[in-house]
């Protein structure tokens, strides 16, 4: 073997080169953001929106939408959302809704069912409580 062959071996031709590349700009940019976002992330306390939808009838009862954002810059566990049913002032009924777990500026969704049709009142949701992870 001459020295010619042994250094065509290794030489890389266009496409490993291309693989490289991206890689290596996958792997950057995958850490620099990750630095980013330590750097200045915030240290908020978890900040609840809850968001209803247009209920839907089903065969034995009505279901609304419900969306869960967390604006916070920490996150909340155990998150317990209450929707109530009110006509008129008075309470008709009341359904709830729970996430384990909604990470910091995280949006999570889910459904809570009544068995009075939600359109003939008002819809209140509100957050119960949330834990600490």
């Amino acid at each position: 073997m001459t020295k010619k062959d042994s250094e065509k071996k290794f030489e890389k031709n266009w496409l490993e080169w291309v693989v490289f590349g991206v890689g290596l700009v996958l792997v950057v940019g995958t850490l620099s953001y990750l630095a980013y976002d330590g750097a200045t992330a915030s240290d908020a306390p978890p900040n609840i929106e809850v968001r209803l939808g247009e209920p839907q009838r089903q065969e034995h009862d009505f279901v609304v939408p419900v969306t869960i954002i967390n604006h916070g810059g920490q996150t909340a566990e155990g998150v317990h959302v209450e929707v109530v049913l009110e006509s008129g002032g008075a309470e008709i009924e009341r359904s709830e809704y729970g996430v384990a777990f909604l990470p910091r500026l995280a949006t999570r969704e889910g459904w809570v069912a009544f068995r009075t049709d939600p359109r003939s009142g008002q819809l209140k949701p509100r957050v119960l409580g949330y834990e600490k992870p």
